[in-house]
């Protein structure tokens, strides 16, 4: 074989190496759009009953219908685990080992219960939620702020 042969023969190998290289970058991004991310969960605050229904007189009925919903839009189950509920005062309520279905709901009730896979208690014997105005605020277990649901004039800040 000559030597222009040999040189001939390594361009053209590597005008193919080169021509392959480009095809498989050029190919990789339709390839990678084929396998979308799968459906991410959105976990909201989605109903608020922040003035019990009847007189207010502290008792456990009276306290557990104040309540806020949390409900998961998706299809995959989120672990709520450390998650919180916090109201303007800083009352908290941080879940403990749940796990909210996808597409479901669940209600946080502020007086004692027991909990289900619907509802959740507080445990406490205080309304939480101002029935003039004050904001319900969902955070995850990285404390960012996941959702919040306010009402009422927040200037007048009356509580209960």
């Amino acid at each position: 074989m000559s030597a222009f042969a040999s040189v001939s023969a390594r361009r053209l190998a590597a005008a193919a190496l080169t021509a392959g290289a480009l095809v498989s970058v050029v190919t990789l991004p339709a390839s990678a759009a084929d396998h979308a991310r799968p459906e991410r969960s959105k976990v909201q605050i989605s109903d608020v009953q922040y003035d019990s229904p009847g007189r207010d007189d502290r008792s456990n009925r009276s306290l557990n219908r104040e309540w806020v919903e949390i409900t998961n839009t998706g299809r995959r189950a989120v672990n709520l685990d450390g998650w919180t509920l916090q109201d303007e005062d800083g009352h908290t309520y941080t879940f403990d080992h749940y796990r909210l279905d996808g597409r479901s709901t669940v209600r946080i009730h502020t007086g004692h219960g027991r909990d289900t896979d619907s509802d959740v208690y507080q445990d406490r014997r205080h309304y939480v939620w101002d029935n003039r105005s004050d904001t319900a605020t969902l955070r995850n277990d990285h404390g960012r702020r996941i959702d919040s649901e306010s009402w009422g004039h927040h200037r007048h800040g009356g509580h209960r």
